[in-house]
């Protein structure tokens, strides 16, 4: 079984209108990594993934969470 990490980046950065860049400001990252996030082509750490949740005013679980594929 495969775990992956799945995230509601996209979805709660364009529910505030926030763009990438000023999530990407706000936590101390590229706007490139926003966007590799966002497409889970990049998994953050937990450092970051805490800074993202925290931003969002959101748990870690309710901004990623685990997948499991066979």
């Amino acid at each position: 079984m495969r775990e992956l990490i799945k995230n509601q980046v996209y979805e709660l950065r364009t529910k505030s209108n926030i763009t990438q860049e000023i999530l990407a400001g706000a936590v101390g990252v590229t706007r490139q990594t926003i966007i590799a996030i966002e497409k889970e082509n990049y998994t953050p750490s937990v450092t970051l993934a805490l800074k993202i949740a925290k931003f969002f005013k959101k748990s870690l679980e309710e901004v990623f969470h685990l997948k499991y594929e066979k």
